[in-house]
């Protein structure tokens, strides 16, 4: 009877313990138990969203839960990369990002993050811009572009996605190699910057490839080149380094999590990534928007990449701050 009492006195004592442990204390719920939010600072349609949307509909698939696309464009893309920085780090709020969030956007925007709000998780996609033109320019090269800017400079106009972003940038580079002056409009979005030189509203634009084609299948803008130092294996055009030398800008896309997102949550981000990647049906996904998947070799190999293109963004960000509207 003695040591009956003595047992449950014992469990009681037990289960007063665990009940008065702090709630951290108890085993959390294994990562993910609920729905991701993948945050793209870029409107529906353009290269950006190509590549979020294929992404995340793999990774709700490997994780087992759904991975909803937000779309919060403006102001470049830092009105969603402001959203994402300030999310709670616990792995549910991702930010499709490239090197603007890395360095640029502190140069341009007065912005509430700095490139160490964020901590690079995966590397997606590789791949070249397109300089395209109004058909009704009459150019047919990147020479003719250069010959027509420099007989009257500043005349030619060059739309973009914002002040800032890559597309942006990929003008202010092409301006210092080719010594010539362009006049710059921002859009909100590539798609839309895209079709504005189809309209005729703008000149050219140097357009993620999934605008760029847009445009280009109805035949009222033809594409001169593309922006990688070497031949792209997805579009058919000379790069630009042909006519100005050691010019290479290519855009990339990749994975963020707020900073303190703890570091098993990273490495399951990170693996479920790079397996998503691995797989054909998203291989051919990107391929269709002209994005060559380039997964990184680990977190850590990311996160040096990442600040390295963010300090090359910077340089040409600074460089640009005369061309900003």
């Amino acid at each position: 009877m003695k040591s009956a009492i003595a047992a449950c006195g014992a469990l009681f004592a037990a289960v007063a313990s665990l009940s008065a442990m702090p709630e951290g204390a108890h085993a959390a719920a294994p990562y993910p138990s609920k729905p991701l939010t993948l945050v793209i600072g870029f409107p529906p349609g353009g290269g950006a969203d190509q590549v979020g949307r294929v992404y995340a509909n793999a990774l709700a698939r490997q994780l087992k839960q759904p991975v909803v696309v937000e779309n919060r464009p403006g102001a470049g893309s830092t009105i969603g990369a402001s959203l994402a920085a300030r999310a709670a780090a616990d792995g549910y709020t991702l930010y499709l990002g490239n090197s603007s969030v890395m360095g640029s956007d502190s140069a341009l925007y007065k912005v509430d993050y700095t490139p160490d709000n964020f901590v690079p998780v995966a590397q997606l996609t590789t791949g070249p811009m397109v300089l395209i033109a109004n058909a009704k320019l009459g150019l047919k090269s990147v020479q003719d572009l250069i010959d027509r800017a420099k007989r009257k400079p500043g005349t030619i106009n060059v739309a973009s996605s914002g002040n800032g972003v890559i597309t942006h940038l990929a003008a202010v580079e092409f301006m210092t190699l080719a010594g010539v002056k362009l006049m710059h409009i921002p859009f909100k979005g590539g798609a839309a910057a895209a079709q504005s030189v189809a309209a005729g509203d703008t000149d050219i634009s140097f357009a993620t490839a999934p605008s760029a084609k847009a445009v280009i299948d109805t035949g009222k803008v033809v594409a001169l080149a593309v922006t990688s130092g070497q031949p792209s294996r997805l579009l058919p055009y000379p790069p630009i380094s042909q006519t100005v030398p050691g010019y290479d800008l290519s855009n990339w896309w990749g994975v963020f999590a707020p900073k303190g997102t703890p570091p098993e949550v990273l490495d399951t981000l990170f693996k479920a990534s790079n397996e998503v990647l691995a797989l054909n049906d998203v291989q051919q996904g990107m391929a269709a928007g002209y994005e060559e998947v380039t997964p990184s070799a680990s977190l850590e190999a990311f996160g040096a990449f990442a600040r390295k293109e963010g300090g090359k963004g910077l340089r040409l960000a600074k460089e640009s701050l005369d061309t900003a509207n």
